[in-house]
């Protein structure tokens, strides 16, 4: 369980809509799950994970949400590795930036 402090980055979570409260409109598979909501910001006073806590973000913005992150990491990746890709990476180098056929 962690702890944030009043300051402390933090990553907040939130339903904004129960799936009985989506649109009708919707494709199947979207109406079966609810809308959801994370935001970072700074904690306006202290919680511990899974508490309902206030926070600021970086643009101003004031939101309450369940506390899920104390210090969040930025996670993200570009996939699994593509062979073909890296082919045609040299490939691609090799019109542009050498090789007896550019001259």
């Amino acid at each position: 369980m962690e702890i944030a402090k009043i300051g402390d980055w933090v990553q907040i979570h939130q339903i904004v809509l129960k799936t009985e409260e989506r649109a009708a409109h919707l494709p199947d598979d979207t109406k079966k799950v609810p809308l959801e909501l994370w935001v970072k910001g700074f904690a306006l006073h202290e919680g511990k994970t899974g508490d309902e806590i206030e926070i600021e973000t970086i643009t101003g913005r004031k939101i309450k949400g369940e506390l899920v992150r104390v210090n969040p990491r930025y996670i993200h990746d570009f996939g699994d590795y593509v062979p073909e890709l890296t082919k045609i990476d040299m490939q691609l180098k090799e019109v542009l930036f050498g090789g007896e056929k550019n001259e």
